[in-house]
């Protein structure tokens, strides 16, 4: 006969149902695997057959075909391995086919049948929940796959496990998923932005930049606190609400190389690559494509220290991602789509030195290696930063004896009002924050006076701003409005937002 049993493997943060096909007859005793199966599924024959033998099961007069439909989709991991070891059992009239029907079978085997954690159990379950199936899982994955609403799971140990519930000896426990958001306990960021010595104005632009997700690039010397300020950004953004918090999540469970979630990932994601990265590492890549730093950003902040240390041609892949919210990575097999939706954070010195405009060190940088060093940013890459800002070294008075400063939850507090605002002008559109707005939106909501007009008129023309950060402008001055709690854009908004288009002014 020929058993079928239903697995999945993950397919970017999606998932692709498998249906294993196995025909087991007499035959020279073998077990071989199609189905356009990768390296480590072909290897699973070993896993499954070794575990079968600790089972006491005999297969040696049997030869086993295993089909893995669809046979034209790569299947890669080593998570089918409890469906093919279900599956071949049920061929060799070992189990019954019944308790198989409405169940997805999830795990990795060891060679004494244990049952391993893989990874990408979320998206399959919430595809298995959505298609009225219930999960077979690693009690490893139990936490994670807890989180989708509704699913039904049922958490093993072992192939004699999973054997004895198949034949009816001993039912495995049954977990529902569901209210993972709402009991979680949400963890809180440790770093506080009343740590920082002085920088007023950074931290004015950093509440800017949290208040409407606009991306910041920090310019300044040495020591100037810039990395500080940027570890603090999560700290002051608003906390992940439940359809972000299962986005991340998603793209934690089917990433190699990071720690597998345990339930949902609560806290927004801080991401520092570094400067050695390669393309594929920053935006992902693959002969079967993984999530790169920017999407282990989603939701979150990418921050990249001493950026003009960047490869040029690195950098470059960042401008798609950062308009569109996704990456798309295009193979001869197809195409994978990742989730993208950063904060874009970025520091850098303002010369080769570093110490050009420091009162403290004279720069020994001529104009034209400060010329050179700038360059390694392109227009287009800094066309999409909203705020460019020169940040100065602390004074030694700020050092020695710091004013009162704001902490953290204090300035949280209006980024989560003027966050409000945002998603209540914004409620009918699918968007949720000024640096989301369209053309057609900037038109409607950031309407200005004669007087805005005139100031955004003159800093075209004396900085060259291009149509992309004339939008990028009013779409700051919109932000520091909801800060106002004012509908109104004033003049004063267009001219602080103008401030921070440090970059575009004349280079030295």
């Amino acid at each position: 006969m020929v058993a079928k049993v239903m697995s999945a493997v993950p397919r970017g943060v999606d998932a692709l149902p498998v249906q294993v096909e196995v025909d087991a007859r007499p035959g020279l005793p073998m077990l071989s695997v199609v189905g356009l199966p990768d390296a480590a599924v072909r290897e699973s024959r070993e896993r499954v057959l070794s575990s079968i033998r600790h089972l006491g099961c005999q297969l040696e007069t049997k030869s086993v075909v295993v089909n893995l439909s669809p046979a034209e989709e790569r299947k890669e991991g080593a998570m089918l391995d409890v469906a093919i070891a279900a599956g071949v059992l049920v061929a060799a009239g070992l189990v019954p086919l019944g308790p198989l029907d409405g169940l997805w079978l999830l795990g990795e085997l060891s060679l004494d049948g244990t049952l391993r954690p893989v990874r990408g159990v979320l998206p399959i379950v919430e595809a298995a929940t959505a298609a009225g199936a219930a999960v077979l899982l690693p009690h490893e994955n139990l936490q994670e796959a807890a989180v989708i609403r509704g699913a039904c799971l049922l958490p093993a140990g072992s192939l004699a496990e999973v054997v004895a519930h198949l034949r009816g000896e001993r039912a495995l426990a049954t977990v529902g998923g569901g209210d993972g958001f709402v009991a979680a306990v949400r963890p809180t960021c440790t770093l506080d932005l009343a740590d920082v010595a002085g920088q007023e104005q950074a931290k004015r632009a950093l509440e800017i930049a949290a208040a409407g997700a606009h991306h910041l690039l920090l310019l300044g010397p040495p020591g100037a606190g810039k990395t500080m300020l940027a570890q603090r950004l999560p700290g002051i953004l608003p906390p992940l609400d439940e359809r972000e918090a299962l986005a991340t999540t998603k793209v934690y469970s089917v990433a190699p190389g990071v720690p597998r979630p345990d339930g949902l990932v609560l806290l927004r994601p801080f991401r520092a690559p570094h400067h050695t990265i390669s393309a594929a590492g920053l935006v992902g890549g693959g002969s079967l494509p993984r999530p790169g730093e920017v999407s282990l950003a989603h939701n979150g902040v990418l921050f990249l220290d001493e950026i003009t240390e960047f490869r040029r041609d690195v950098l470059e892949v960042l401008r798609e991602p950062m308009e569109s919210g996704r990456v798309v990575i295009s193979r001869a097999a197809g195409a994978l789509s990742f989730p993208a939706r950063f904060q874009f954070v970025a520091a850098s010195n303002p010369c080769p030195c570093g110490h050009l405009g420091d009162p403290r060190r004279e720069c020994r940088c001529t104009p034209l290696e400060v010329r050179r060093y700038r360059a390694r940013l392109s227009g287009p890459l800094l066309d999409r930063i909203d705020l460019h800002l020169e940040v100065p070294a602390v004074a030694y008075r700020d050092l020695a004896r710091p004013p009162a400063a704001e902490s953290s939850a204090r300035v949280a507090e209006r980024v989560t009002a003027a966050r409000a605002r945002q998603a209540e002008r914004l409620a009918d559109s699918g968007r949720h924050t000024n640096s989301e707005l369209t053309p057609a939106e900037i038109r409607r909501c950031c309407a200005v006076g004669a007087e805005g007009e005139r100031l955004l008129e003159l800093a075209v023309n004396k900085l060259a701003l291009s149509a992309r950060a004339v939008h990028r402008v009013l779409k700051v001055a919109r932000t520091i409005a909801d800060l106002d709690q004012t509908e109104h854009l004033a003049a004063r908004h267009i001219a602080e937002a103008i401030a921070y288009r440090t970059l575009d002014r004349a280079s030295p």
